[in-house]
């Protein structure tokens, strides 16, 4: 008779060691960086440059400093600034507190923000000085409304060195504090504790709220410290990786490399505005070796000027891309000015990207247009994300992976949200039949790679054919003249709906008559694509974006609609 592991008991049996039992959080990146690399540079701002003893030191005063002013569990700090050294320190200070750190897009105007404030309900505002006007007409707009019920939060406002001084005094005679001054007020050796619970919310992000309200997506400690190890484990990322952040730290928390430079001893090079001189610079000067971007700031580096940009490349720098699927041909022409890209894809509540393009050696036997191809799909799921699949919007079977057929990307595992802040409604639709519901449409592959083919609101619907908005604007982005493309669905008296396409062309080209142009690129989408894909109209002018790059279709789709129904349209 077999004995049973550990004698006389079951080898599952055995009860927990509190002792070893510790929740799991990214906190604890940052005391090891410390302690292994104290002096090794952690952020590097202009002519600051922190260590990462420092920046330990730093972001215990500041959890210190806010729980003396009763700021803890249950508290939410709202943070609005740039990339600077107090975004980045309020990652791990405000959480050491025990409270959760809400990161604001600086590009939100003051009626979005006082509603992302009074729904957070933020005890304690940090604000970068430039943004304080911004801070306070939120804040005006909120006591307007709530009159005497009003309770204002502490502002505490962020100087910087490369802004105009007279800004931050004239915040500090209005009652704000500065914020060194308010490190100063904490502990350098505070006794912080991890979370009880690894469930504990770490972070509070929203959405864009491009049809409604913005929803408030709850992160926690657990999906930080996964997606933290996730990424650069899918990136290949080193010890002491240099990162550019390119990508604002607000959103998605920076896609939580904030966390995960202190995994890696790393060093955050900040960059406040961001321009293809500046990247092209920070490369030469600072050493970088990673940074992450939306298709758009790569779309800026092409498209440089030879004054701007530092070529050949002194190394090769490593580019991580994600949001608006990028354009196989921007792919392909990144890769040959020496950036290794890797294609991601995610969401907000997916605490950034959550699959990935995961590059296959014999790939590099193919020809550069195939690769291209292959690499502009959003790929496998990340490491630390357990469940992916694209379905059936209404069985919930999985969609054949032959390529082809048209799925809703779904999500679960510890990599997703805990939901929507506020919002049963929204988080019953959004984990409706036990997965996380993204709204895009993809297809799945024969290989299992998954591609996104839309927004399931951006599909173009003519003459009963679907057509992928994304597909098309793929195909346009080969012409020479096109710098940047949207494509629409437009009403259509014949089709219903055809696609419109909104364009912005090269500098280079911009001296041409509208009329050529238009011409020139129906007759190029023409040779290259499908009749009933074709654009029917062409609008050139600057693209709205968001803060983070993406094409904000929504305003195209309004503009499409006021320019009224195409009239004898034909294949």
């Amino acid at each position: 008779m077999a004995t049973k592991a550990g004698g006389d008991r079951d080898i599952d049996d055995l009860p927990r060691n509190a002792a070893n039992y510790t929740a799991l959080t990214p906190l604890w990146f940052l005391e090891r960086a410390a302690c292994v690399h104290p002096q090794r540079a952690s952020v590097i701002h202009g002519s600051i440059r922190y260590t990462w003893s420092q920046t330990y030191e730093r972001c215990r005063r500041l959890a210190s400093a806010l729980n003396r002013r009763s700021i803890g569990t249950g508290s939410t700090v709202a943070v609005i600034a740039p990339n600077i050294p107090a975004i980045y320190e309020a990652h791990f200070g405000v959480p050491m507190a025990g409270a959760v750190v809400n990161t604001v897009n600086v590009r939100l105007n003051a009626a979005t923000i006082s509603f992302l404030l009074e729904h957070s309900s933020a005890a304690l505002i940090m604000v970068d000085q430039d943004y304080f006007s911004l801070a306070e007409d939120a804040l005006e707009i909120i006591a307007d409304k709530k009159k005497s019920n009003f309770q204002h939060p502490i502002l505490i406002v962020i100087g910087d060195e490369t802004c105009d001084r007279r800004t931050l005094q004239n915040a500090l005679k209005k009652g704000a504090i500065e914020y060194e001054t308010f490190l100063q007020t904490g502990d350098p050796e505070f006794a912080w504790s991890p979370p009880k619970d690894e469930w504990q919310s770490i972070a509070l992000g929203y959405t864009s709220g491009t049809t409604s309200s913005p929803k408030g997506v709850v992160l926690h400690h657990r999906g930080a410290y996964l997606m933290a190890l996730s990424g650069p484990l899918i990136w290949g990322m080193n010890e002491g990786a240099i990162y550019l952040w390119t990508l604002p730290m607000f959103h998605c928390n920076g896609w939580c490399f904030t966390w995960a430079l202190a995994a890696l001893c790393g060093t955050s090079v900040c960059l406040r505005q961001v321009t293809a001189k500046a990247v092209f610079s920070a490369i030469a000067n600072q050493g970088v070796t990673h940074f992450c971007a939306a298709p758009i700031v790569l779309n800026t580096l092409l498209n440089a000027p030879p004054g701007e940009t530092i070529l050949p490349l002194p190394r090769t720098v490593n580019v991580m891309t994600a949001g608006a699927a990028p354009p196989p041909p921007v792919l392909s022409a990144m890769s040959s000015l020496g950036f290794r890209v890797t294609h991601t894809y995610g969401l907000s509540e997916t605490y950034g990207p959550s699959t990935v393009c995961a590059w296959k050696p014999e790939w590099d036997l193919l020809a550069p247009e195939t690769r291209a191809r292959l690499h502009a799909r959003q790929g496998v799921r990340y490491i630390g994300l357990e469940g992916l699949d694209v379905v059936d919007m209404k069985t919930m079977a999985p969609v054949p992976a032959d390529g082809t057929t048209l799925g809703e990307i779904v999500m679960r595992g510890n990599m997703v949200m805990k939901g929507y802040l506020k919002n049963p409604a929204a988080n019953k639709e959004a984990f409706a039949h036990g997965w996380y519901h993204s709204g895009d449409l993809g297809v799945k592959h024969p290989d299992g790679y998954i591609e996104v083919k839309d927004r399931a609101k951006d599909i173009i619907i003519s003459g009963g054919e679907n057509i992928s908005s994304l597909e098309v604007e793929s195909v346009m982005y080969q012409h020479p003249a096109v710098m940047e493309v949207s494509v629409v669905a437009r009403p259509d008296e014949r089709w219903g709906e055809s696609p419109c396409a909104f364009v912005e062309v090269k500098k280079s080209v911009a001296q041409k008559s509208e009329q050529a142009l238009a011409e020139d690129i129906m007759r190029f989408c023409r040779e290259k694509m499908p009749a009933y894909w074709v654009p029917k109209s062409v609008v050139f002018g600057p693209l709205p974006k968001t803060a983070t790059g993406k094409i904000q279709k929504h305003l195209l789709r309004a503009k499409a609609k006021e320019m009224g129904p195409v009239k004898n349209s034909r294949l």
